[in-house]
């Protein structure tokens, strides 16, 4: 399988996003299954990107309908446990809406089985997404991950396909008007020592991974404040 490299990728997409003003924050909505939701039983990646970004001096804030606790008190974000790439594409950009966002940050496509043979359809409820984030705020960075990689197989031999196919989904829709970034969060992540023991769920070290991979592309295209 190949993945395209992280740096080729992040500076095909390049691009700044200017606050209002020194001071604004920029408003950060993650997206996702449970990955992005977080559980009582995995580590998931907000808190400890939220710790970076804070640690950087970057002013920011999560947004979303939803909320979970963390050490830092309660962070937004539209994550959905147990549901899929098609819901997201329905049910997000409602609440879009009452709670806008500047950057969104996409990691979709479990919930899914081989059999179904899923890619095309989770490509299509994915571009259906992005098109109407940026119908609501034309000026919306997004920041698509290709997902990470899972142990849990048959069930998940898909994901390596879908991975190549959300490259080619990033190319396809980014423009010097609206920038997508292309976040490789496959590469380097191993679910044998990232996961839990269902081989699909973050552990410590895998939300750290998560984390610094979402850290390295949200600082390309953030400055800090003054």
């Amino acid at each position: 399988m190949k993945f395209f490299p992280y740096s080729l990728l992040l500076s095909i997409c390049f691009c700044i996003v200017s606050a209002a003003d020194a001071t604004t924050p920029y408003r950060i909505m993650p997206i996702g299954d449970s990955i992005t939701e977080g559980g009582k039983t995995f580590v998931v990646y907000r808190p400890v990107l939220w710790e970076k970004l804070h640690a950087a001096g970057y002013a920011f804030r999560f947004v979303g309908s939803k909320k979970s606790d963390s050490p830092h008190g309660a962070l937004n974000h539209e994550g959905y446990g147990g549901r899929n790439a098609e819901f997201l594409a329905i049910t997000v950009p409602k609440n879009f809406k009452d709670h806008p966002a500047d950057i969104v940050l996409i990691h979709a496509g479990h919930n899914h089985t081989s059999e179904e043979q899923p890619v095309g359809t989770i490509i299509a409820s994915t571009e259906k997404l992005i098109t109407s984030l940026r119908a609501l705020n034309p000026n919306v960075k997004v920041l698509l991950a290709q997902v990470i990689t899972s142990g849990k197989l048959p069930k998940y031999s898909y994901l390596p396909a879908l991975n190549e196919e959300l490259a080619k989904l990033a190319l396809k829709l980014n423009t010097p008007e609206q920038r997508i970034i292309l976040v490789n969060q496959a590469e380097g992540f191993d679910p044998a020592t990232d996961a839990i023991a269902d081989k699909v769920h973050p552990n410590a070290a895998g939300a750290e991974k998560m984390a610094a991979k979402w850290f390295d592309a949200l600082t390309s295209i953030m400055e800090k404040a003054k």
